[in-house]
């Protein structure tokens, strides 16, 4: 009996998918469990798995094809047997088009052409595709970029899993919780790690093919303003122009000039940090920023040696300094060593793999030695392939000058993300900015505020801050007033994490308004969108207060810290 393979229905809100790619061929033998094909909906790509015994008779819709639910997509059944007459599959796009939201331009009257498809780039793209633009992208390796490929996605899959570990070793047996033999699979861990970061890129794919951005895999630059010559990864040249053309090309990691650093192996950067093959022991992490102390927490976690080298007298340095001390603090309970004002010297080989020579604040020399060294300073605008002066577009080394528009100094040429001069280097921030672009490109006026914009940082226990720092608003003489709540006297929190963290509201002396929000504890870089929700709205202490919060969730702390700006807090002394 021939059995029909739909396309499923996976939620609610599904009415369509995109077949990503088919694992099993015609006249394959099939068995239940196996995958059949892979469907890309929404920013998701599932696999879809057989239900019966027998032989892939037909396929009716092939790879990259849109095709409605329940839709037929194939037959099973004994080999030999007829397949229903007809019945191929409609694309679904026939079926369920829906005209694109507020197109200000006519469908295909704007091309546009973006370079690069992480973050920023491909939702540009989709931006300006849903206001009727034709767009292509042009990306040299990997949809998605650094954040889905080697940077924030992968990043935050280690930590999960160094978060679960901490759980069970720290917590398990207060919460009642006993479990024997608790150990870390690391290739599981990295395994997982590529799982997540291919459905996730899969799913970028999915959507530029349901938006009907055409994409081409190459490298591009410019040979004049407004002209691209494209290399594909076929050998062969396009040269490319276009309405407009907007530059998404991100950032790469830097490596600074140390002596001997480039020449042992066992340094690496963060791209590197996130492709290891086994534990190692020990590292050293040059560098107390964001990448560094994340990925430091997580090896941490696992059982690696950390010792973190600075050169500043402070680490993470955008963040609110209330914060960063609970954050030090904590990381030294999990056993890692800093070193400030330590600016390294040089990099000397070691038996065990590298030995990190620095100067202390003393001026004595000091050396740490550790199986791998994690570089990781900062990264640069990835523009030196473009050829930026061709392009006429205005840069201060390699990074492109642009306005609130997202313009840069060449009309038609537009640049967001980390490839930009003065803005923060954040998934969500390049994502902002493409929507921006895109907009205005087809004509729907739009600028990008920073002030909205959180900064997060996925160190144990996380944290997460926007508007104004204390420390910046003592440094532009301003008159305001801080109230802050500790986590440990939230009930949700104490279940979390045992009450770990803090919440802090700087609010404007006269008025109360909101000028900053910083969180540390369970939940910060979610809890984080009210804050900048309130900076939006120039909200005050008082609307935050009004506003009822549910119970018992962490979300309450954020009120008390509202209270504690007008000292009365309920659940603390003011």
């Amino acid at each position: 009996m021939v059995t029909e393979v739909l396309m499923p229905k996976m939620g609610l809100t599904m009415t369509e998918g995109t077949i990503e790619e088919w694992k099993k061929k015609e006249g394959d033998a099939v068995k239940v469990g196996d995958v059949l094909y892979s469907v890309a909906t929404d920013k998701l790509t599932n696999d879809v798995e057989c239900d019966t015994e027998g032989t892939l008779l037909k396929i009716l819709s092939g790879e990259g094809e849109t095709v409605a639910c329940k839709t037929v997509v194939a037959y099973i059944g004994q080999p030999g047997e007829a397949v229903p007459a007809g019945g191929a599959a409609a694309p679904a796009a026939a079926l369920t088009a829906a005209a694109p939201a507020a197109a200000p331009v006519a469908a295909g009257s704007k091309t546009v052409v973006v370079v690069g498809g992480g973050p920023g780039g491909y939702v540009a793209a989709i931006r300006a595709a849903q206001l009727g633009a034709k767009v292509t992208v042009i990306e040299q390796e990997h949809l998605g970029g650094t954040c889905l490929n080697i940077g924030c996605i992968p990043t935050k899959c280690l930590l999960h899993s160094a978060e679960l570990i901490s759980q069970i070793k720290d917590q398990g047996a207060d919460i009642g919780v006993k479990v024997d033999g608790v150990a870390v699979d690391f290739p599981q861990v990295i395994r997982h790690k590529n799982a997540v970061s291919k459905q996730l890129t899969s799913g970028v794919a999915g959507l530029l093919k349901l938006n009907k951005v055409a994409k081409i895999d190459g490298e591009a630059a410019f040979t004049a303003p407004g002209t691209l010559s494209v290399k594909k990864t076929d050998g062969s040249i396009e040269n490319m122009t276009a309405d407009a053309i907007i530059v998404a090309t991100g950032s790469v990691n830097f490596a600074p000039p140390i002596p001997g650093l480039k020449e042992n192996p066992n340094c690496i950067d963060s791209t590197g940090a996130l492709s290891l093959s086994e534990l190692p022991k020990s590292m050293v992490v040059i560098g107390g920023g964001v990448i560094g102390l994340e990925l430091a927490c997580a090896y941490a976690a696992f059982g690696t040696k950390i010792t973190v080298v600075e050169a500043l007298d402070h680490m993470l340095p955008m963040l609110d300094g209330d914060l960063t001390a609970i954050g030090e603090a904590h990381m030294k309970r999990m056993g890692m060593e800093f070193h400030l004002e330590c600016p390294v010297q040089a990099v000397e080989s070691s038996p065990v793999g590298a030995k990190v020579v620095c100067k202390n604040r003393a001026g004595e020399t000091v050396s740490f030695e550790a199986e791998k060294v994690l570089v990781a300073i900062g990264r640069r605008a990835n523009t030196a392939s473009l050829n930026l002066e061709a392009g006429g577009l205005n840069n201060d080394r390699g990074r492109i000058l642009v306005n609130d528009k997202m313009e840069t100094s060449v009309p038609g040429i537009y640049a967001i993300g980390d490839c930009v001069m003065g803005h923060a280097q954040l998934a969500h921030t390049a994502s902002a900015m493409g929507e921006v672009a895109a907009e205005n490109i087809c004509g729907v006026p739009a600028v990008y505020d920073e002030k909205t914009n959180p900064t997060c940082v996925y160190m144990e226990p996380e944290a997460a801050g926007v508007g104004l720092t204390e420390e910046q608003c003592k440094a532009k003489g301003m008159k305001y007033k801080v109230g802050k709540f500790p986590m440990s006297a939230n009930g949700k929190a104490l279940i979390l994490n045992g009450g770990e963290g803090l919440v802090k509201i700087i609010a404007d002396a006269k008025y109360g308004e909101v000028l900053g929000m910083h969180i540390i504890g369970p939940r910060a870089t979610d809890l984080i969108a009210e804050g900048a929700l309130a900076i939006r709205l120039e909200a005050t202490v008082d609307e935050l207060i009004s506003t009822i919060h549910s119970h018992p969730t962490v979300t309450e702390t954020l009120r008390e810290a509202a209270l504690n700006v007008e000292k009365r807090s309920i659940h603390m002394k003011n």
